[in-house]
């Protein structure tokens, strides 16, 4: 009894600290190859008509379960043929050879190729309440460790592409609001698939978007009520609270945040996992 009741302690810490921390980032070398000479340009038109049609924003309701200014997807809505389009364009991203683009245009793929992806995943187990429900061995937490995809002929899983792809060839905190989790307390995914021309335009899009909203930044009374993002990658966003306040002036609107000393802080983390579903 003694030895099942240890047992099932340390499977619930495991579980436990999984869920409380995040990959650090740690780069793949192999991606980091480019040809700035390349002006080939990968085509996401596939992805932008999935996210016209199936994309909509939460506009306020008092029925409404979430909070107004969160960007939701209909996947009850979802045909078939919208869901063989949508594999397909998955596996054309797969059959490119990426390293073989530019920058701009590698930046591009990475993050619609997350996107869609994700969106695709929650469509192969749909109805579920949250994307955490979605796991492949007993002490996973989430999808995000699964090899789901194969690319230049290396299997890939989506933390690979967010902690050994984009963040540490980039090294860019923005990274974080363009990556959607299909979650209510992500950062919205945005009508736009990411191309060349306008990545750097919805980065800051995303930026301003999340942080002026209550479930990335908000004061309530003492406190600073703070997006868990800005506690698990605290390291990309300034090193310490401080650096993460410092970036959050940057881009919010609210003058109660954009004013608040940093040595006077109490902050308070939270998350919401829920599914980005929209009703």
């Amino acid at each position: 009894m003694t030895r099942r009741i240890s047992l099932t302690l340390v499977a619930l810490f495991i579980c436990v600290t999984t869920v409380f921390s995040a990959p650090k980032s740690d780069l793949w070398p192999r991606w980091q190859n480019h040809n700035a000479e390349n002006s080939d340009v990968i085509d996401h038109s596939a992805w932008q008509i999935f996210l016209d049609n199936y994309l909509v924003s939460n506009q306020l309701n008092t029925e409404s379960s979430t909070i107004a200014g969160i960007n939701l997807v209909r996947y009850a809505a979802v045909s078939k043929k919208a869901r063989g389009l949508l594999n397909n364009y998955l596996k054309t991203l797969e059959s490119t050879a990426v390293t073989s683009f530019s920058r701009a245009q590698q930046r591009a793929f990475w993050i619609n190729l997350y996107n869609a992806s994700t969106v695709n995943l929650i469509l192969e187990h749909y109805p579920l309440e949250s994307i955490t429900k979605i796991s492949f061995s007993f002490f996973s937490f989430g999808p995000w460790d699964e090899e789901l995809l194969t690319v230049e002929g290396e299997e890939l899983s989506l933390n690979d592409i967010e902690h050994r792809i984009l963040r540490p060839i980039w090294r860019d905190p923005r990274i974080h609001y363009a990556l959607n989790c299909a979650s209510l307390g992500c950062p919205n995914l945005l009508p736009q698939a990411f191309t060349e021309l306008n990545t750097e335009s919805l980065l800051e899009q995303g930026a301003r978007d999340y942080i002026n909203h209550p479930r990335g930044a908000d004061v309530q009374n003492d406190s600073i009520i703070l997006s868990k993002i800005y506690e698990w990658y605290q390291a990309d966003f300034g090193a310490n609270e401080a650096g993460v306040l410092l970036h959050l002036q940057q881009y919010s609107t609210k003058e109660r945040l954009k004013f608040w000393p940093t040595d006077e802080l109490e902050i308070e983390y939270q998350y919401d996992w829920r599914l980005n579903a929209a009703d």
